[in-house]
């Protein structure tokens, strides 16, 4: 709406500018002032020379005119390039590399990034070993926490290699943002290619912080998966000491049967 009616507004402008030519050269061949007399036209040289002045001042206030026409037309046009929109968005790229690193992080194994889940996991596999839980659960638990680990680095790795999928990306982003707000027309569209490289800028921030979290993660539950280990290597030593239901001795055979 904008855009035609600054096109309008010019077309009119432009009507004035050419009708005005016109108007001056109709003031410009005007008859002089004469005299009457006796012997038919008497020329007058005062009235002539202040003829000649008076068309010379008219035209001078109609170049002024002219010009302050040019100008607000030229003021016009360049308010319509300033209200041009961008040809150009990255806005769908960008939100797609960052749906993938999000998807990266729901696939985690095992434990989530979710506070409920980490609280919840923590207290069943890395809490205190119970002293009545048997050998075997002892065992199973210990692999549980090693699969963790093992799942949390694979996790990490994971998101590295994701977060380094989307540099080519980005360097193409950047590059044609960069182009464009270069070669921007307005203000509007130098506006709005900087806008798309801040946006450019936030996804790489998120995917650093993406990066770091899963290689906080990973680091956690290789210490966890110590700790955890120290207090059940305690408690398997406390039963193998212990007097009575510890180790008992018994025969053995060496070299067959003796024979």
């Amino acid at each position: 709406m904008t855009t035609q009616r600054s096109r309008r507004r010019a077309l009119s402008l432009a009507a004035v500018i050419l009708a005005m030519p016109l108007a001056a050269s109709l003031m410009l061949t005007a008859p002089a002032h004469a005299q009457f007399g006796f012997g038919g036209i008497v020329y007058d040289p005062t009235n002539y020379a202040q003829n000649v002045l008076t068309a010379a001042r008219s035209l001078e206030q109609i170049n002024n005119q002219i010009r302050s026409l040019q100008n607000e037309a030229q003021s016009l046009i360049n308010q319509a390039k300033n209200l041009a929109n961008l040809p150009y968005s990255a806005l769908q790229q960008i939100q797609q590399n960052v749906q993938r690193t999000q998807q990266l992080l729901s696939q985690a194994q095992n434990i989530a990034f979710d506070v409920q889940n980490v609280d919840q996991m923590f207290q069943q596999q890395y809490g205190g070993v119970s002293l009545s839980a048997s050998d075997a659960k002892l065992v199973t638990d210990a692999r549980s926490r090693w699969q963790n680990t093992v799942g949390g680095l694979q996790d990490a790795m994971r998101v590295q290699a994701g977060v380094v999928g989307n540099i080519d990306s980005n360097r193409t982003q950047m590059s044609n943002l960069v182009s464009q707000s270069q070669g921007a027309q307005g203000a509007l569209q130098a506006t709005q290619a900087g806008n798309q490289l801040l946006a450019l800028q936030s996804q790489q921030l998120s995917d650093l912080v993406a990066l770091i979290s899963a290689n906080g993660r990973s680091e956690a539950l290789t210490e966890a998966e110590r700790a955890a280990a120290a207090d059940q290597g305690r408690e398997q030593r406390r039963r193998f000491l212990t007097p009575g239901s510890g180790y008992q001795p018994g025969n053995a055979q060496m070299f067959g049967n003796g024979n």
